[in-house]
This record gives C-alpha cells, structure tokens and sequence, in this order.
C-alpha cells in the first residue's frame, strides 16, 4: 500500500474539496491518462487496486505512472466509543483528488489496449472517470 515514510503532523484536519484541479491536470509523462471528473478521497487501498488492474491488463507491456498520492490520513474513532475525548487515531491515507485530476498516465501500448485498460482501473475507483489521450488534450 501506499503511504508516506514520515509527515509533519500526524493528524490533519479535514478540508474541503471543491472547485476544479489547478495543478496535475495535464499529462505529462504518458501518451494516455485517466482523468476523474468527481471530487473524491481516494483511497491507499483503491488506488492499488485499479494500478494492480492496470498492469495485469497491459501485461506489463508499457509503461506507468501513478500521478497521486494518498498522504492525507484519515483519523478514525474505533467502534462503540462514547463522544468526545478527543480525535481517534489514524487509520488509512487518502489522496485527495479533484475534477481533471490525471490519476494514470500510460504509454508504450496501442490505444484500444490503454483504453480498455483505464477502463478497467475506473471501474475499482469510486468516482466517474474519463479516457483521454496527450494529442487531444494538446489541441483544445
């Protein structure tokens, strides 16, 4: 899984995800990408789950680059725990990742194979999300 060797704070507060991705909404690495179109969490667990589908589906063939990272923790109280006391500890990391984020670039592999690779690593996210390739990100 996914998580970062060390951070300044162990717990961080919520935040708000709103408006559109200003920053890694671009590719820059690959020929292809999977952008999301929702505001979302995303988490450690399901980020490796749709790389996992991703390379088992290229068969390794081409090349990957995952374009976020979960470094936010996400604090939890355990079950059953009377209100207050405190804020619980972490529990697992989330990415925090809004609308045109690029989550995935892919190059090296024909464009129906990335296509139906990126379809399969969406159907694992909890968010729409949406194909798109360098060339026709570069025209608009």
């Amino acid at each position: 899984m996914l998580q970062p060797k060390r951070v300044k704070h162990r717990k961080v507060q919520r935040g708000r995800v709103k408006g559109n991705a200003t920053a890694g909404n671009a590719i820059s690495f690959g020929e292809f990408g999977l952008v999301c179109e929702e505001p979302m969490w995303i988490t450690n667990r399901q980020l490796e789950a749709a790389r996992v589908a991703l390379n088992r589906s290229i068969k390794r063939g081409g090349k990957l680059w995952v374009r976020v990272f979960p470094d936010k923790p996400f604090c939890k109280k355990p079950l059953e725990v009377r209100m207050g006391k405190g804020k619980g500890g972490p529990e697992y990391w989330v990415a925090v990742v809004r609308p045109g984020t690029v989550m995935f670039e892919l190059s090296g592999v024909p464009r129906d194979a990335a296509a139906e690779a990126m379809r399969l690593a969406g159907s694992k996210l909890p968010i729409k999300t949406k194909f798109v390739v360098r060339a026709d990100m570069e025209m608009e």
